[in-house]
């Protein structure tokens, strides 16, 4: 029992303290996770990562719902998706309930201006761990560079394009080349 309070508590102050979303809670998931607790290795987090993007829903309560499954099953999975959601619920159930017009309020908007500038070092940070950690070859260099420059040109462009459309790009080119390269070993092999 007490793996799953750690789980909840640890997944609390990630959502508490973590302000701009899934992605620039990556990097605070992986620090906690990874480094801090190794409840996970840097190749799981990797995965986790590309799998939690993939699938439906919020990618913070994708990963804390992985890491807590792996660890302690339904009910780890169960705590730790809690943990990261209840402290937004309660944040924003008191605002609304609370606070008209809460971002009108001068001192508010000038540290959400701040904030938001910490939220993109945060992804920056994350997506420089992740392509550090990344396993390089030719392959994973070119996709990884592809869907960085398709992403700043369609930006550039004001196209709205989702993350979905990049990572199936990707994913088909890769098994089209894996595939065309176990082709062509079986042909060397008769």
């Amino acid at each position: 029992m007490a793996a799953i309070i750690e789980l909840f508590v640890t997944f609390f102050k990630i959502g508490l303290f973590t302000f701009g979303g899934g992605y620039a809670m990556i990097s605070i998931i992986e620090d906690t996770c990874v480094q801090k607790k190794k409840w996970i290795t840097d190749e799981e987090m990797l995965n986790m990562t590309v799998i939690a993007e993939s699938t439906p829903g919020p990618i913070a309560i994708n990963c804390s719902t992985y890491v807590g499954f792996k660890k302690k099953g339904l009910l780890g999975a169960v705590a730790s998706t809690l943990g990261v959601i209840l402290p937004s619920f309660i944040i924003i159930f008191i605002i609304s309930a609370f606070l008209d017009n809460f971002l009108e309020i001068k001192f508010v908007a000038s540290a959400f201006a701040g904030i938001k500038a910490a939220v993109g070092i945060l992804i920056v940070s994350a997506a420089i761990k992740m392509f550090g950690k990344l396993k390089k070859n030719a392959l994973t260099v070119t996709i990884a560079l592809s869907a960085f420059a398709a992403l700043a040109v369609f930006d550039f462009f004001a196209i709205h394009i989702t993350s979905i459309v990049i990572l199936a790009c990707a994913a088909v080119v890769s098994l089209a080349l894996s595939f065309a390269g176990k082709q062509e070993r079986a042909g060397d092999g008769k």
